[in-house]
């Protein structure tokens, strides 16, 4: 099973630090491709298929993994060709940790060796970039509003020092900005609110699990709006979160579909596996089925 491993060799954190000392074992049993820049993880990703690996590793956190994902989808039949690993070193690993992946190296490294594949849904957005009809697959979920303006506003060097926390000091920074009015279709359903939620698993920011219905083999997505976000709501969020990992359903509206438009009369962030990549509007579709992942 030729596999090829790509890692961010600048990656920084414990994981990424234990991966290196390990870097001889791991290329003694597939070829490594280390980025040198933004953006190359999908490129390397996509060369590997071309040089027919069977096996693809994202070794790195869910914006690696977005990149190799989209690398996929760059060659003919791309997500025929080969299968999805991964080696969560990143900071929040929410798709790894939706897939049961095991958090230590060696014992998800054991789980890519011995190959066991799986299929998943695969989802998709389309949206306009400096007026350039765009395309952007993703494995976990997507938001646009808060959410996505707190990552726009999150600093890389204090993500590094305290993690997690990181987004919430930018999501309390843009909390206090004034909101858009965002727009959601699909399904025979429509909501509006300031915050909305696309998830194609059940979790969120880790261990959140925000979209308890979700499932990542049923050819559907599902939304969460959350007509307005303030103070209060996060008050409110709070304790639910905390104590059982999942929102109160008074403050959320929640359905699912195959596709879904979002729309908002202002610039409004959009972000999917929780990296930045453009404004709305935008549409949301599924494939079923459709992507090969190894998993324990």
């Amino acid at each position: 099973m030729r596999t090829c491993v790509i890692f961010n060799p600048t990656a920084r954190g414990n994981k990424a630090r234990y991966f290196r000392r390990h870097l001889d074992d791991i290329g003694s049993q597939s070829t490594l491709k280390l980025t040198t820049a933004a953006g190359d993880a999908r490129r390397l990703a996509a060369n590997a298929i071309q040089e027919g690996f069977e096996v693809v590793v994202a070794a790195g956190g869910d914006g690696t993994l977005n990149e190799v994902l989209n690398g996929f989808g760059d060659v003919p039949d791309g997500f025929d060709r080969t299968r999805l690993g991964v080696l969560p070193l990143g900071t929040l690993n929410v798709f790894a940790r939706e897939l049961a992946i095991p958090a230590k190296l060696d014992a998800a490294w054991a789980a890519i060796r011995q190959g066991r594949e799986t299929l998943i849904d695969l989802p998709a957005v389309e949206y306009q970039h400096n007026g350039t009809p765009q395309r952007r697959y993703f494995a976990q979920m997507a938001g646009a509003g808060l959410d996505a303006r707190a990552i726009e506003l999150v600093r890389w060097e204090l993500k590094k020092k305290i993690g997690p926390l990181a987004y919430v000091l930018s999501g309390f920074q843009a909390l206090v900005e004034a909101q858009s009015r965002i727009t959601v279709a699909g399904g025979g359903h429509s909501a509006t609110g300031e915050l909305v939620l696309i998830g194609n698993g059940r979790y969120y920011g880790g261990r959140y699990r925000v979209f308890p219905q979700a499932d990542q083999r049923d050819g559907l997505l599902e939304v969460c709006v959350f007509p307005r976000v303030n103070w209060l709501i996060l008050a409110r969020c709070g304790p639910s979160l905390l104590v059982g990992d999942t929102l109160p359903a008074s403050v959320t509206q929640s359905f699912r579909a195959e596709s879904l438009t979002f729309s908002s009369p202002a610039r409004t962030p959009l972000e999917v596996d929780g990296e930045l990549i453009g404004h709305l509007p935008a549409t949301f579709s599924v494939q079923r089925s459709r992507l090969r992942v190894i998993v324990p």
